[in-house]
């Protein structure tokens, strides 16, 4: 993989070009192929799809379910119906968890690392009508309680198993299709948080058997604004839309009103077609440059800095020490230093780019009374040189409040 190559696909890094961004588990930056697909439906083609049979709204239409087809490709669905829009993973998340039927009691099942975004719904479903949220816990590296996962599955009170893949927090990834097969065999459906997995791991919902997937655009070079809820045939038949209006119905009367099939009765109102679109592209680029070439660039970054970090004093690494269990994040803090005065001494001083503060994973932090940490995230264009001058400069942070 030709890292410099890559970089000129990116006009961030020609604008740029003093600047170190490794922010890439919040938000990644975009190509230049990305930017010129929404232009072009901006500038030529700005319109609605699925309404308008002029030739422009016919444009958009096809280039909607080419998306559609492309993004259904891009994760192993076995039609490109299974594939809804949504803004991002949250809206995902919160249309599951309001259109899927549960009833006072039944439990679902989250792990101990989930973003808010995979907590809070179910805090309100639970307020609300009453289900159960129970909460499974991982270890000193992170890794899921397999035993007690069982254990809690083996109630047999468990309806839906929702659950991060990749965490935000320390890049640890869970055993997916085990959590998958054992939730099945006890009768629970399976949900899994595929924001940070999407734009590192290759995706295969058939073979894995999940029941719903979801994940962001932004976070794999796409637009914000745009993501995907997957949802398997027999799975997503189950759902009841919570959101109706326009383009979800068939016809109306001023009595009744027949709805349409999915996904379009989880798609109400006019849509983001230029995100759609630029979703697409996006997809199809780091496609091109293959999630095997992505995951062993980003390890070796991660390898490099963390060989680094650790001769830091003082300072401890969140989640494993053994950089390749954490994919492209690295989560740190330093003892009696500010974490967001890090963040700020690394953005005014290197022009680094680094995300601090708990990373929308309070419930973790705050049960191990950690205030949160720093978190430098890589991507396939970031560089060794850049890893180099980022340890370089957290060791003279270090230095400064030994």
């Amino acid at each position: 993989m030709d890292v410099e190559k890559i970089r000129n696909d990116f006009p961030f890094f020609s604008e740029q070009d003093q600047l170190v961004y490794f922010d890439n588990a919040c938000s990644t930056l975009k190509p230049a192929k990305v930017l010129d697909a929404m232009s072009e439906y901006d500038r030529l083609y700005s319109t609605c799809g699925g309404r308008s049979i002029n030739r422009l709204g016919e444009w958009v239409t096809e280039a909607v379910s080419g998306s559609r087809k492309s993004i259904a490709s891009f994760i192993g669905a076995s039609k490109p119906e299974e594939v809804v829009f949504v803004r991002n993973t949250t809206e995902a998340i919160n249309l599951l968890a309001y259109s899927l039927s549960l009833s006072a009691g039944d439990v679902v099942l989250t792990s101990d690392k989930e973003h808010n975004s995979n907590l809070v719904p179910w805090q309100q479903k639970s307020l609300r009508e009453g289900i159960v949220h129970q909460v499974v816990g991982t270890d000193a590296d992170g890794k899921l309680d397999m035993e007690a996962y069982q254990k809690q599955l083996s109630s047999g009170r468990v309806k839906l198993v929702a659950m991060v893949w990749v965490s935000n927090l320390d890049g640890v990834s869970f055993p997916v299709s085990e959590v998958v097969e054992m939730a099945h065999r006890h009768g629970a459906l399976v949900f899994l948080d595929a924001a940070q997995a999407a734009p590192h791991h290759d995706i295969d919902v058939s073979k894995l058997g999940v029941d719903f997937l979801a994940f962001s655009g932004h976070k794999l070079c796409g637009p914000s604004g745009i993501g995907v809820l997957y949802g398997k045939e027999e799975a997503i038949c189950q759902l009841k839309p919570f959101m109706t209006g326009g383009s979800t119905v068939e016809t109306a009367t001023y009595d009744d009103h027949k709805l349409l099939q999915y996904p379009a009765m989880f798609e109400a109102g006019t849509q983001d077609y230029s995100g759609i679109i630029g979703l697409s592209s996006a997809v199809r680029y780091v496609q091109d440059i293959g999630m095997e070439n992505i995951h062993e660039h980003v390890t070796k970054l991660n390898v490099r800095a963390t060989e680094g970090l650790l001769s830091i004093p003082n300072l401890s690494i969140i989640g494993p020490a053994t950089a390749d269990l954490r994919g492209g994040i690295l989560s740190f803090n330093i003892k009696n230093t500010d974490i967001h005065e890090i963040a700020i001494v690394l953005d005014r001083s290197a022009g680094i780019m680094v995300r601090s503060g708990a990373h929308c994973v309070h419930s973790w932090y705050h049960s191990r009374d950690i205030f949160g940490s720093v978190r430098a995230s890589f991507y396939f264009y970031n560089t060794l040189s850049e890893v180099d001058k980022f340890v370089e400069s957290v060791e003279s942070i270090s230095s400064l409040y030994s």
